[in-house]
């Protein structure tokens, strides 16, 4: 079961790093300062952080066998899931179009790419499938902390 979590894990990761690379390529970070982007950055950068250190410490768990390493890990994954539920709570509306009134005004006047938040730009494909595979990811890593399903 910890392969298959360090599998979910990485294919997890793979749609956060696209997404984060669509945010930033699109002006997110720019738009920051405008109030264009609902999502802010500390957030973004933290959620990804955190998530990354825990992948890193699943992997050493996945090696040493040590399940204090499997606790951490999914004590991570916590607040790594309570950033990319608020996260999507700020997306949907965007997604929907339904972007506040003044972030039209702000981004022309600041010069950002339009009125478009960045997070617009992500396929809601992908949105979806990495939530689903953070969800089965959270699972999975509790359930081998827990000690079901083996090493």
């Amino acid at each position: 079961m910890d392969i298959a979590a360090l599998i979910t894990w990485v294919v997890t990761a793979l749609g956060g790093f696209y997404m984060l690379g669509t945010w930033i390529q699109r002006g997110g970070i720019r738009q920051q300062q405008s109030g264009t982007s609902r999502l802010p950055a500390p957030v973004v950068f933290g959620h990804f952080a955190l998530a990354a250190i825990g992948l890193v410490v699943w992997i050493i768990y996945v090696v040493a066998d040590k399940n204090a390493l499997a606790w951490t890990s999914f004590g991570l994954l916590l607040p790594v899931a309570l950033l990319g539920f608020v996260m999507l709570a700020r997306w949907i509306p965007v997604h929907r179009g339904r972007a506040t009134a003044a972030a039209p005004a702000a981004a022309t006047a600041s010069g950002t790419e339009g009125a478009v938040p960045a997070e617009r730009h992500f396929p809601v494909a992908v949105v979806l499938a990495h939530g689903l595979f953070a969800v089965a990811t959270l699972v999975l890593v509790l359930l081998t902390a827990l000690g079901i399903g083996g090493h």
